[in-house]
């Protein structure tokens, strides 16, 4: 006998297929498809909500730092400040930021500093001039084409620090002569804490690089008008105290600290005149530099030449002066000396067809005077630098 067929769930059917195959299911299906735009849109607030907490977070760290500088003596001003950068960064702005202390006053044009939500210890600066400086009776002016500037710092201090400027050119007027101008095509700054020994000799790396630099008040005296290009690398120890107390505070801090420029490398080159020095350098009880130099000099005679015969003719007296100088000069500017042991070629940076590098007689400046050799370099005094 046939079986009458059955279309649909029966009573006989599990519920568990009934309720899959049912029509309640078509809800869930559509709540399941806007699930994660939700999700994107909950998490999207939330990170809103984080990112504008953090910057109220900033603003108030920045008065406070403004505040403390403030009661220390030093006024900053950021001309009307905002902080922006949302979502993924902040963006510090000012139309001109201005510090005034008791010895120094500065400003300078647009700044923005820029660092990522992500990585808020390494900030971005870039700057607009002009930059003016007054100090003492002096008053510099000067002008770029770009200049960035880069800080990585640490909860104990700073990783790394970077400054590139090109296009420099400035004026400082009060001094005499005045006005003193000045150009730089290319300018690069580096200081690190030096490994090992910043802990123990609060020793810093410094790197700086200037290229195509021009001061036409030293081109007489340095034979000719070609610029100048100017590589350093020293380390500055005790320099982990710096803080931003005026100038002749820092300084006399870090003598009495007993800190030393050490330098490794002072490579200087204007026109066919070569210059490669090392040494140390610190200051004496009167705030005035000292140390020694190992020089190593090429085409600088007609510049040694006359110093020297105006040393001897002030000893010696007489029309034969000026060639004993000469003759003095040339052998100070042209004595060769094969390099010590381990310390490799003359030079290795020479270039073909230019003169080798010749070693002076150690530069040492002491009491206030250049000497170099036996001869002390006349009309020239250090003075103390504060």
């Amino acid at each position: 006998m046939n079986r009458p067929t059955t279309v649909g769930p029966t009573d006989d059917t599990p519920p568990s297929q009934s309720a899959g195959r049912g029509p309640g299911r078509g809800p869930g299906l559509r709540l399941g498809l806007f699930a994660p735009f939700a999700l994107l849109l909950l998490l999207a607030l939330v990170w809103s909500a984080g990112w504008f907490w953090l910057r109220g977070r900033a603003e108030g760290e920045i008065d406070a730092w403004f505040t403390r500088e403030a009661q220390a003596g030093r006024q900053w001003t950021c001309a009307d400040r905002s902080l922006t950068g949302f979502p993924f960064r902040f963006e510090l702005r000012c139309t001109q930021l201005g510090f005034a202390r008791s010895d120094v006053r500065f400003t300078t044009g647009p700044l923005v500093a820029v660092a990522q939500v992500y990585q808020p210890r390494h900030v971005i600066l870039e700057a607009t001039g002009p930059f003016r400086v007054q100090q003492g009776g002096l008053d510099a002016d000067v002008t770029w084409s770009q200049l960035e500037a880069s800080l990585h710092v640490t909860g104990d201090g700073f990783q790394r620090a970077s400054l590139v400027a090109n296009g420099l050119k400035g004026a400082v007027t009060g001094a005499d002569p005045s006005p003193i101008d000045f150009t730089v095509g290319h300018l690069e700054l580096h200081a690190r804490p030096t490994p090992g020994r910043f802990a123990t000799d609060g020793a810093v790396d410094l790197s700086a690089r200037v290229l195509q630099a021009g001061l036409p008040l030293l081109d007489p005296v340095l034979g000719g008008p070609e610029p100048a290009d100017i590589a350093l690398d020293a380390t500055v120890t005790r320099a982990a105290g710096l803080r931003t107390r005026t100038l002749a505070q820092e300084l006399e801090r870090w003598r009495e600290a007993g800190g030393a420029v050490e330098i490794a490398s002072l490579a200087a080159e204007k026109g066919s005149r070569r210059l490669r020095a090392q040494g140390v350098l610190a200051l004496d009880d009167e705030h005035r530099p000292t140390g020694q130099l190992d020089v190593r000099t090429a085409g600088l005679e007609q510049v040694i030449a006359p110093l020297i015969s105006e040393q001897i003719g002030a000893r010696l007296g007489g029309d034969g002066a000026a060639l004993i100088g000469n003759i003095v000069g040339q052998f100070l500017g042209g004595r060769r000396k094969e390099p010590a042991p381990g310390q490799g070629a003359p030079d290795p940076q020479g270039r073909p067809g230019e003169p080798p590098l010749k070693v002076l007689p150690t530069v040492r400046l002491t009491g206030g005077r250049v000497v170099v050799g036996p001869f002390a370099v006349p009309n020239v005094r250090l003075q103390p630098l504060y």
